[in-house]
């Protein structure tokens, strides 16, 4: 029985570990042909290689435009169209506002460029196809996209993660016309690599989230696919421009 993405060519950042090697991998399942991107090539190649098939992995630093764009035409070559295109890759400091002024200003840099910047390097480069195959964007927010988090975490995350809604809301109204839906999923508290060591260095960090959220655990990457691939999908054929929060219920309280 053919998948939900059968004949889709999806390109997911940030592929190498955490929420995007798992969304590569549903996608896989459903059938898409995967492009496994990450700033650092052995861990995607080692999502491209659990996939198996056609998938094919590529480095990538989202924060440069021509990397971004060469990227992109390498795909189009080994691939083809792309139609389905999930910005994953992200980072976080979290050193408060009124620490070190030098210290603020470089995370303060550091994560927008990558976090909000590297969202526009790359969709940019892969508008082409996308609007060729009417195709589907899916950007990956947070809570923070909507909200401040109870637990000390930096302006600057907060501020980026905004920006990735207010971007994706914009898209979805500029290329409605062009049939391309563009979404935005919002995780909570997810375990993965990404915040590995501060849950190993703050657990009661991690309880005040988890005492927050109404189904009493964190999130796994797991939890996000079925979100991506609803979103990918003709599921979704009338969703644009909105942001699907999978928070285990943690904005309800």
């Amino acid at each position: 029985m053919p998948g939900l993405l059968q004949n889709h060519i999806a390109v997911v950042t940030g592929a190498g570990s955490g929420i995007g090697r798992a969304i590569a991998l549903g996608y896989a399942r459903e059938g898409a042909t995967v492009a496994a991107l990450d700033i650092n090539g052995e861990p995607a190649a080692e999502t491209a290689k659990m996939i198996g098939g056609k998938a094919r992995a590529f480095t990538l630093d989202v924060t440069k435009r021509d990397a971004c764009r060469a990227v992109a035409a390498e795909i189009a070559k080994q691939l083809g169209q792309v139609s389905i295109l999930v910005n994953n890759a992200g980072i976080t400091r979290r050193n408060p506002f009124t620490a070190d002024m030098d210290t603020v200003a470089t995370d303060w840099q550091a994560v927008l460029e990558t976090n909000l910047n590297g969202v526009f390097n790359v969709t940019q480069a892969f508008m082409a196809p996308l609007r060729a195959s009417k195709g589907r964007i899916i950007n990956i927010g947070s809570i923070q996209s909507l909200m401040h988090v109870r637990t000390p975490s930096s302006a600057a995350y907060t501020a980026s993660k905004h920006g990735v809604l207010g971007f994706t809301r914009a898209l979805a109204a500029e290329l409605g016309k062009d049939g391309v839906r563009v979404n935005a999923i919002g995780p909570g508290f997810i375990e993965t690599p990404f915040n590995a060591k501060m849950r190993a260095e703050n657990p009661e960090r991690v309880k005040i989230f988890v005492e927050h959220t109404p189904l009493g655990r964190p999130g796994t990457p797991d939890d996000i696919v079925g979100p991506a691939i609803f979103l990918a999908s003709d599921l979704s054929v009338f969703v644009t421009g909105s942001i699907i929060l999978a928070d285990g219920g943690y904005r309800t309280v």
